[in-house]
C-alpha cells in the first residue's frame, strides 16, 4: 500500500464535538496582541502588578523545597494537590468562619480550570445559569463550551423573578453564578443583604451557588463580608486562586466545595491533567506557613488603593460630561459607562489610534447587552501610565461623540 503523503486535505471542523463547536474565543486574549504593541496604555487586561511579586522571598523558599523535599516537588503529585497546601487554605478558611477541612479542598490548575470543571461535572446541554449582568468572561466562555443556557439577571431583585419564571417553564436553573466581591468587570461588592438574599433564593428552589472569589483580599475599605459559602455550606461551591494576590504564573487556584462533590471533581480532574504544578505547591504550601502571604498582601493592597485612587481621580479630572463609571472599594476592576445610544465597540478602533486600549464591555453581558460600556484595570500599569491613558481615554471619547 501507497503510505506517501498526499495533497488531499482533511476538513477537521466536520470531525469536532458539538462541544468544541461551542467553544468561543476570549474577547480579552484577542485583543492583546494588538493592546500590547510598544506605545499603548492597555487598561485591556486582569493582571496583577509585578511589583507585588514577592521574588526574593521566592528565591529562598524554592531552595529551602530543593534542599529538603526536591524529590517529592519534582515528582508528579496526587490530583487533589498537596496535603500541607490544602491544610494552609483549611487554617485560613477556618479562621474567617468557614466549617472546613483540607478533605473540602482540591488544587487546580488556577481558578478557571476550577471553573470549567465545576461546569464539566454539572451541565448537561440546555442546562440553565443564572449569572449576573455582566459578568466574568472566562466564566461565561466555559458554560457555554458545555452548552448552558445562560440567563441574566441585571439587578438582585430581579432574582427571584427569573428563577421562578424558570422553574415555572419547567426549567429550573443548576446553579447561580456570582462574585461577592469586587466582581469583574464592575468592581461592585455585594451587600450583606444582597448576600442573604441569594442564599434564601437558592435554598426556596433548591438550587447551587457558584461562589467565584479571587480577588476578597484585595479589599481597600470597608467592611469585611461573609462568604457565601459560610451562610450555606450545603449547597455552594467556591473558588479561589492565588493568581491576583501571589503569582499568576504559578496557575494554582482551588475548589472548596462538599466532600461528596470534591470526588465528583477528583474524578473529572484525572482525566483533565492528572495534578496541577506540584513544585508550585510545595512552594506555595511554605510561603503561607511562614506568614509570608499575609505580609505581602498588606503592600498588595496598599498599592493597589493607590492605583484605584489615582485612577478615579483621573476619570473624574478628564472624563467628558455624560460618562459614568463604578467605584470599587476593591479588587482590580472598574467599569465604564457611556450614554447609552453610543457603541464602545466603536470607540475602541478611536481608542486604539490614540494608543490606549480597554476590553469592551458586550462581552461580560450574556444577553448582549451592555454595548455602552468598557472595563478598565487599574493594577498594572504604573501612575505616570494612568494619568496619561486616562486623558487619552477622554480624548478618544470627545473625539467619538463628535462623530
Amino acid at each position: 500500500m501507497d503510505f506517501k503523503p498526499t495533497n488531499m486535505k482533511v476538513d477537521f471542523n466536520e470531525f469536532l464535538s458539538s462541544s468544541a463547536k461551542c467553544m468561543k474565543p476570549s474577547a480579552i486574549r484577542a485583543l492583546l496582541s494588538v493592546v500590547n504593541q510598544p506605545g499603548v496604555i492597555s487598561f485591556a487586561g486582569g493582571f496583577p502588578n509585578p511589583e507585588t511579586f514577592p521574588i526574593e522571598d521566592l528565591k529562598t523558599i524554592m531552595m529551602e523545597v530543593l534542599e529538603e523535599e526536591g524529590a517529592k516537588a519534582l515528582q508528579y503529585g496526587g490530583t487533589d494537590g498537596n496535603w500541607a497546601l490544602r491544610e494552609e487554605l483549611a487554617k485560613r478558611y477556618v479562621n474567617e468562619g468557614l466549617d472546613i477541612d483540607k478533605d473540602n479542598i482540591i488544587i487546580t490548575t488556577a481558578s478557571q480550570q476550577a471553573i470549567d470543571l465545576t461546569a464539566k461535572v454539572l451541565l448537561d446541554p440546555g442546562d440553565i445559569v443564572i449569572c449576573g449582568l455582566p459578568s466574568y468572561l472566562g466564566a461565561l466562555q466555559a458554560f457555554s463550551t458545555y452548552q448552558a443556557k445562560l440567563v441574566g439577571a441585571e439587578k438582585d431583585e430581579e432574582l427571584e423573578a427569573v428563577v421562578r419564571a424558570m422553574c415555572l417553564a419547567g426549567k429550573k436553573p443548576k446553579f447561580i453564578y456570582a462574585i461577592p466581591d469586587f466582581q469583574n468587570p464592575t468592581g461592585i461588592t455585594m451587600t450583606l443583604e444582597q448576600r442573604q438574599y441569594l442564599v434564601r433564593i437558592a435554598r426556596k428552589y433548591d438550587i447551587l451557588i457558584l461562589e467565584d472569589s479571587p480577588y476578597k483580599e484585595i479589599r481597600f475599605e470597608g467592611e469585611h463580608l461573609p462568604y457565601l459559602y459560610s451562610m450555606a455550606p450545603e449547597r455552594t461551591i467556591m473558588l479561589g486562586t492565588f493568581s491576583k494576590t501571589f503569582a499568576p504564573g504559578f496557575r494554582l487556584g482551588w475548589i472548596v466545595a462538599p466532600k461528596e462533590f470534591i470526588h465528583q471533581i477528583n474524578l473529572a480532574k484525572q482525566s483533565a491533567d492528572l495534578c496541577s504544578p506540584t513544585f508550585d505547591q510545595f512552594v506555595a504550601a511554605r510561603y503561607l506557613k511562614k506568614g509570608l502571604f499575609e505580609k505581602n498582601l498588606v503592600g498588595t493592597v496598599e498599592m493597589y488603593r493607590k492605583k484605584r485612587d489615582l485612577m478615579l481621580k483621573s476619570l473624574e479630572e478628564y472624563m467628558p460630561e455624560g460618562v459614568t463609571w463604578t467605584k470599587p472599594d476593591g479588587g482590580l476592576f472598574l467599569l465604564v459607562k457611556l450614554p447609552e445610544w453610543y457603541d464602545a465597540r466603536d470607540l475602541f478602533e478611536v481608542a486604539l489610534q490614540k494608543n490606549v486600549a480597554f476590553v469592551i464591555g458586550e462581552a461580560f453581558f450574556c444577553d448582549g447587552s451592555g454595548k455602552n460600556t468598557f472595563r478598565v484595570n487599574y493594577s498594572f500599569m504604573d501612575d505616570e501610565s494612568i494619568i496619561e491613558g486616562v486623558k487619552r481615554l477622554a480624548s478618544a471619547i470627545e473625539d467619538f461623540m463628535r462623530k
